[in-house]
């Protein structure tokens, strides 16, 4: 076993610690790349958001209805 005259530490312990670091930092980029493909993936947001995004498109298609009629109906 060879010291790091910097730390003081086995060089041994800190490979480990090094590659329980990396596999950590493997794990949380697993993680974000899964919550990433889930909020982008089309039918979850889709299923998610239906109810707001049909009412919304439903008022904009009265209003936009209501003002084409007023502006052909109006003397």
């Amino acid at each position: 076993m060879s010291n790091d005259p910097g730390s003081g530490l086995p060089t041994d312990e800190l490979e480990l610690r090094a590659a329980e670091q990396r596999k950590r930092l493997h794990e949380k980029v697993e993680e974000l790349e899964s919550r990433v493909r889930e909020n982008l993936d089309l039918k979850t947001v889709a299923r998610t958001y239906i109810l707001p995004v049909s009412a919304g498109a439903a008022l904009f298609s009265f209003v936009v209805g209501y003002a084409l009629a007023g502006v052909f109906t109006r003397h």
